[in-house]
């Protein structure tokens, strides 16, 4: 594309700079935000639980079928008018969700949301790199990488503290003073041109690869709640999935040029460092779309507090994520990848000891080792899956890695959340076969048998959250012996 963002070392450069980097911090703040506050926002639209998911599905879902496109958009389009208008379209959606009165509306400023976000992500890395001189951008990735990583674990303390004292509503009024001067700075500074001739883009393969993805989605957010394979929809939304797929499979294996390059494919390392950040994405966000809802709804615990227990994540995260940065290029990054997928299993097999009658300090322990994992392990798995792969492919390598994780994370949420549900509902049937009129405590009182009730529906839905938390041990030990089959690294170019 030629576009002139800000000469380095001119005019303007540096204010980009930031306003990108504090876009970056943005979109990714927003994601989580709402994490710590589920239980008012329930309360205040009558959402339902299996709703309450789709608040970080549809953010997720919708940044994913956006952000591949972000580039072409830019190019065809113009940056600075691409950019502009997706700051316009997230600010839109963050007051239409402080306006929201039903759970189709909220879902909607969601969708918004991420549809935006899945473009403002890689183009605000775009305009910091052209910001800085050739020699210092490949050291630019960990920056932009630990911002994006702190949005994520900051969102929900952020989200907590401002519902606690001015409700959740005001939650998303705190982006709208960034996004000002973010367009500000963009409308002052920001210089471009399209690309000349238009660029050329798969969409028959991007349009069947998002077809199989989202109608996976829906089938997972939606199957509980329609009774599965009883329902028209679901249905629909299965043969969407495979159609979807048996299309993207055909068009990779009879063309050429397609949405993903197939020599991305014979890069080993490449591949199986993606699959492994798949699963870190599954983990990751779906260890916090765990942990607020138990603290905030099974326990009681208020959304300052809820949302404060993510900062031993947040700072063990970023912080093991800057260490790792000064770690010596002779060190073998195999060795750091099988700590960080240890360190990891290990903290969620700590979560399995948790008990409604804990105090904070184990999920505060926990979510540090687990961030510590992470920290180690992102930075370790990026450098392990591009030393090998051919420079050439690094630009669309770089975005499959990523969309892997985000991927990773939409799927995993939508999982533990469905199982979530039947497993609650299963251990409330279990619970309660065992009482008689003989072992109740004062039968004959409606109220003694609402409160043994919400006590035994309590029970449940804390030991369906131990047993997701199992799922996500499981999914990273599935995927650890794959770290044996990498390659030594070589060094990047």
């Amino acid at each position: 594309m030629n576009a002139q963002v800000a000469n380095p070392a001119g005019e303007g450069a540096r204010a980009l700079r930031l306003s990108a980097l504090l876009a970056t911090y943005m979109q990714s703040a927003n994601l989580p935000l709402p994490n710590a506050v589920l239980r008012l926002i329930q309360g205040t639209m009558s959402m339902s639980d299996d709703q309450a998911g789709w608040i970080f599905t549809a953010y997720l879902a919708a940044s994913a079928i956006t952000l591949p496109i972000a580039q072409w958009l830019a190019a065809r389009y113009g940056l600075k008018r691409v950019y502009q208008a997706a700051l316009a379209f997230f600010v839109l959606g963050l007051v239409l969700g402080t306006w929201a009165t039903t759970p189709l509306q909220f879902i909607g400023a969601r969708i918004m949301q991420g549809l935006a976000s899945g473009v403002l992500a890689p183009l605000s890395m775009a305009i910091a790199l052209e910001t800085l001189p050739v020699e210092k951008r490949a050291k630019f990735g960990a920056t932009w990488t630990a911002i994006v990583l702190f949005g994520i674990v900051s969102g929900p303390s952020i989200g907590g503290w401002i519902a606690e004292h001015f409700g959740w509503r005001p939650i998303f009024y705190i982006s709208l003073p960034l996004a000002a001067y973010i367009f500000m700075v963009m409308a002052l500074w920001l210089k471009e041109k399209k690309a000349d001739p238009a660029p050329a883009f798969d969409f028959f393969g991007f349009g069947t690869f998002t077809l199989s993805l989202i109608s996976l989605q829906m089938l997972l957010d939606r199957g509980e709640r329609l009774d599965w394979f009883a329902s028209t929809e679901i249905c629909l939304e299965a043969l969407g999935c495979a159609l979807g797929l048996y299309l993207f499979l055909v068009h990779v294996l009879t063309r050429k040029v397609h949405f993903l390059n197939k020599r991305l494919f014979d890069d080993r390392n490449f591949v199986l460092s993606t699959v492994i950040f798949f699963a870190v994405g599954f983990v990751l966000l779906s260890t916090m779309a765990l942990t607020s809802p138990m603290l905030d709804e099974i326990l009681g615990y208020p959304p300052d507090t809820t949302g404060s227990l993510t900062i031993p994540r947040g700072i063990g995260l970023v912080g093991a994520f800057l260490l790792m940065g000064r770690v010596p290029e002779r060190f073998d990054r195999r060795g750091f990848v099988a700590a960080g997928v240890a360190v990891v299993i290990y903290a969620n097999w700590l979560m399995l000891g948790y008990s409604p009658l804990m105090d904070w300090s184990p999920v505060a322990l926990a979510g540090a080792i687990q961030g510590i994992g992470i920290g180690i392990l992102m930075p370790s798995l990026t450098k392990v899956a591009f030393s090998t792969l051919d420079p050439s492919l690094r630009p669309e390598g770089t975005g499959l890695f990523n969309l892997s994780r985000v991927y990773g994370s939409t799927l995993g949420v939508a999982i533990v959340q469905l199982f979530f549900f039947n497993n609650t509902q299963a251990m409330h049937m279990a619970l309660a076969s065992n009482l008689t009129p003989y072992h109740a405590a004062a039968p004959g009182s409606l109220q003694a048998l609402a409160e043994l009730n919400e006590m035994i529906t309590g029970q449940a839905a804390f030991i369906a959250v131990i047993d997701q938390f199992k799922i996500l041990m499981v999914a990273m030990l599935v995927v650890s012996p794959l770290v044996l089959f990498l390659r030594k690294p070589v060094p990047t170019n």
